[in-house]
């Protein structure tokens, strides 16, 4: 009994869970958050900001000398020299040699030095990319997440137009029936339920696909549970509309991050001229080399006199005729030192400084500093531009959030108009004092202004958030 008890207490448990997963509805702030961690633009901005790391450690090891090792085994196979004879005769001889090389830059035109600030700044140039990557995906966020929350809206519009005039159909009916209108007009009511049927399913689709935009950019796998809050108010909570855009704009040159990526590419453009200089100057360098070597050959330890040829004449004294004779003697072979013996008798050491002066090189030294410089002068204008396209985007972003409220303000106005127009068609249409054609058109007047308040909120909303944007109000708090 217990267990059953145990496991409809899981049962009850999982159900609930599984009930809160799906619905759970995201919020703006969420929404940001989880598309930082997961977006694949921005995991591939990362990987940059690592490469630029590694940069950093190669500019690093350039000052550290540089440490190599060899080693070889060899086999002589044919006409070699005989030891005991100094002739050649065909025999294999078997050589081992190993070594180990030190070099080090001493001076290279301060190009090392150049590299290493450069690969700081690439760092900083990766890190600024990728927050602007993150700035780039929590706009496309917020723009994503509006969309659904106006298609929602939209959507509940439609709604509740298609229940208002199904509950105006089901009036027709009884005023055709008590002969107070035509029935004319109850097949017009008919055509005008079935319009916002459709319209219902255009809404309920856009709704769909907007949350499908979201989600994927969210990279999520479950987008078929996925759904936001519905949270907003159109109004400007940070009084961002009382600053002016000259102050706007001043606030954004020090904040905005592609003008600080411009600024850093030119850094980076004067060190790669620096660098290119360097290459024109005298190189020199430091080495130091160590070598030893072993032979696996037979070797001459001593010499013994022949025994079949004791003596040989090497001349003779004048006068007398007498031979001049001396003893013969033969090489005595033995096997080969041992190895480490031999490895420690023939090491050797070599050390010094070469230096390099660059005379003539096909003009590619120079050529390499006047593209340098070109790429300088590309840096410098890429920067004029950015700020020059700062200035305007602020301008702009300011003006069409002030006449994006104006166009907000006015169109509340004017639905509080066409409202009042359609609950006065409604009363003269049910004492049968218009027509059904009159009545659709305050009908169709009256959903158009409220599509246009719809309209009108997010695209008000949207503009602050990019306005708030250029003066450094993120839209994820942290």
């Amino acid at each position: 009994m217990k267990k059953n008890n145990y496991l409809s207490f899981v049962f009850i448990v999982l159900f609930c869970l599984s009930i809160q997963a799906q619905t759970k509805k995201w919020t703006l702030e969420e929404c940001v958050r989880y598309a930082n961690e997961n977006n694949i633009t921005i995991k591939q901005s990362e990987l940059d900001a690592k490469t630029a790391d590694i940069g950093k450690k190669d500019a690093i090891g350039n000052f550290i000398p540089s440490l190599n090792a060899n080693a070889s085994h060899s086999w002589n196979v044919g006409l070699n020299p005989d030891i005991t004879t100094g002739l050649l005769r065909n025999q294999t001889t078997q050589f081992t040699s190993a070594g180990a090389s030190v070099g080090i830059d001493i001076y290279k035109g301060l190009q090392n030095q150049n590299n290493l600030r450069r690969a700081n700044l690439s760092i900083i140039a990766a890190k600024y990319q990728l927050l602007k990557m993150h700035e780039d995906v929590a706009l496309n966020v917020a723009n994503s997440f509006l969309q659904i929350l106006f298609n929602k809206e939209n959507l509940k519009v439609k709604q509740e137009q298609l229940a208002i005039n199904e509950k105006q159909l089901i009036r027709s009916e009884e005023l055709v029936r008590s002969g107070s209108v035509p029935r004319g007009d109850l097949l017009d009511i008919k055509a005008t339920v079935a319009l916002d049927n459709q319209n219902v399913i255009v809404a309920d689709n856009a709704l769909l696909i907007s949350k499908l935009s979201l989600s994927q950019l969210l990279q999520l796998k479950d987008f078929e549970n996925f759904d936001v809050t519905d949270e907003t108010t159109a109004k400007d909570e940070n009084n961002i509309l009382s600053q002016t855009p000259i102050a706007i704009y001043d606030k954004a040159k020090g904040n905005k991050t592609e003008l600080k990526i411009a600024r850093t590419n030119l850094e980076i453009s004067e060190k790669n001229v620096s660098i290119a200089k360097g290459a024109l100057q005298p190189v020199l360098k430091g080495f130091y080399n160590f070598s030893t070597r072993v032979s696996y050959a037979d070797r001459v330890s001593g010499y013994e006199a022949n025994v079949n040829n004791p003596t040989s004449v090497i001349g003779f004294v004048e006068g007398t005729k007498q031979n001049v004779l001396q003893p013969n003697f033969s090489p005595v072979l033995s096997k080969s030192e041992p190895i480490f013996n031999q490895f420690n008798d023939n090491k050797g050491h070599s050390f010094g400084a070469q230096l390099s002066i660059p005379i003539f090189n096909g003009f590619s030294a120079r050529n390499n500093v006047e593209r340098s410089k070109v790429n300088l002068e590309k840096s410098k204008i890429a920067l004029e531009q950015q700020d020059l396209d700062l200035r305007r985007n602020v301008y702009t972003a300011f003006t069409d959030a002030k006449g994006a409220l104006n166009a907000y303000e006015s169109s509340l106005v004017s639905l509080e108009s066409r409202q009042e127009a359609y609950n006065y068609a409604k009363e003269k249409y049910a004492v049968g004092m218009m027509n059904s054609f009159d009545f659709n058109q305050s009908q169709t007047l009256l959903s158009n202004a409220q599509s246009e308040v719809l309209r009108a909120k997010y695209d008000y909303i949207f503009k602050i958030k990019i306005l708030e944007f250029y003066f450094g109000i993120p839209i994820l708090k942290n």
